[in-house]
């Protein structure tokens, strides 16, 4: 919204304009949280209307069930993702192996990385006592 208020394109419904109480007051009660809340995500995620509303729905994420991973959300994606360290097409590959549950999906990439930890070990064992014998 614009400080004019006759003014009332597109370009000026999609961003928040934090020098007005009303847009403060309007968009807060949108996204249902306080202004406090609106100003800090605004400071940390910009102006845009959609980039904040992202921003909620992914801080709304992190405080929902943590036990089960929906991979049909994209913001779940990126979220085990960057939890697990690994990509999303590793994540999806996981889920579909092991469930949707996010502990057998962390013993499943726990498992993985102890399994190549061995495998690396052993090939630097082999490579050690091959020197050795020369």
């Amino acid at each position: 919204m614009a400080d004019n208020k006759k003014k009332r394109r597109a370009q000026d419904r999609a961003l928040i304009a934090l020098s007005e109480s009303y847009e403060v007051a309007y968009w807060s009660k949108k996204f249902k949280v306080t202004p406090a809340k609106l100003k800090a995500a605004v400071k940390k995620v910009g102006h845009s209307a959609k980039k904040v509303e992202a921003h909620f729905k992914e801080q709304r994420h992190m405080a929902a069930d943590r036990a089960r991973i929906a991979i049909s959300e994209p913001y779940e994606v990126r979220y085990w993702s960057k939890k697990f360290k690994v990509t999303p097409a590793r994540l999806r590959a996981a889920v579909a192996e092991v469930g949707h549950s996010s502990k057998k999906v962390e013993a499943h990439f726990a498992k993985k990385k102890t399994a190549k930890k061995k495998k690396t070990a052993k090939k630097t064992a082999k490579k050690a006592g091959k020197r050795k014998k020369s």
